[in-house]
């Protein structure tokens, strides 16, 4: 087992801009739809230094391509944003297997983001959590309400159904030792609508000691803000701040002690 020193930003609330990249560009989606997609003119590398001069200390970055298909293929250019910038980066798509999240972890990443195998085999990734140290693994539990109510957990880049639960597979990693949890709504993703408040306060609920990652629907200062004040360790910066809607070291002042 790898032995990893606990985190000294633990106890207090980051925020990670967001690089999700699809043939080599930085794109976003809407609500997960690879048929919607904006793409934007600056190369990953070019984003992630510009993040860092404005004084990020994370970069949650993610392979598109690979969450659809399988099979990581940003690790060159994980090694280098590593190497030059001076970010911790948080880094998921496409991992199907513990050589992929070692292979990972041997490029620079600071955590690996599980999300689709998290959801069909989580009798492995408790393994892998308790090989790696729940300080490397991410859990990616992303949600889609069905008309029930019931939150729901595709897979595949959101392309696929699956027959799991929000609740009972979180309280499954919860006996495993999850540290580090990132849900998105995925209605509200790439949307501007505002983020699902209700849901992380239901999360807190069932999890208080795990550190809840806010992903989808942030527009401003103010919902950076709310998302600390319910609860949540992180938040996720996507398509507000690459569309300018305001400026990286607006946000950063929010990070402060939960």
């Amino acid at each position: 087992m790898n032995v990893v020193a606990p985190d000294p930003d633990a106890d207090t609330f980051q925020l990670l801009p967001a690089i999700d990249v699809r043939g080599g560009r930085v794109v976003r989606l809407r609500q997960g739809d690879y048929a919607q997609e904006t793409r934007y003119d600056d190369a990953p590398l070019v984003l992630a230094r510009r993040y860092a001069e404005a004084g990020a200390g994370w970069l949650h970055l993610v392979d598109l391509d690979a969450a659809r298909a399988g099979g990581y293929t940003l690790a060159p250019l994980l090694a280098q944003l590593t190497r030059t910038t001076g970010l911790r980066v948080q880094t998921g798509g496409g991992v199907r297997d513990e050589r992929d999240v070692a292979t990972l972890l041997e490029a620079g990443a600071t955590r690996v983001v599980i999300g689709s195998v998290a959801v069909r085999e989580p009798a492995l990734v408790a393994g892998w959590l308790r090989r790696f140290g729940p300080e490397r693994i991410t859990v990616a539990l992303d949600a889609r309400q069905d008309a029930t109510g019931r939150w729901q957990l595709p897979t595949a880049g959101w392309t696929r159904d699956s027959d799991s639960a929000l609740e009972p597979l979180l309280l499954h990693y919860v006996d495993a030792g999850l540290r580090h949890l990132l849900c998105t709504d995925i209605a509200r993703d790439g949307m501007l609508a505002g983020p699902n408040l209700e849901l992380y306060t239901q999360l807190q609920a069932i999890a208080p000691r795990v550190q809840l990652q806010a992903s989808g629907g942030i527009r401003d200062v103010a919902d950076i803000v709310a998302t600390r004040d319910a609860g949540c360790a992180a938040a996720i910066l996507g398509k507000a701040l690459l569309d300018g809607r305001f400026a990286l070291g607006e946000a950063l002042p929010e990070e402060r002690p939960c």
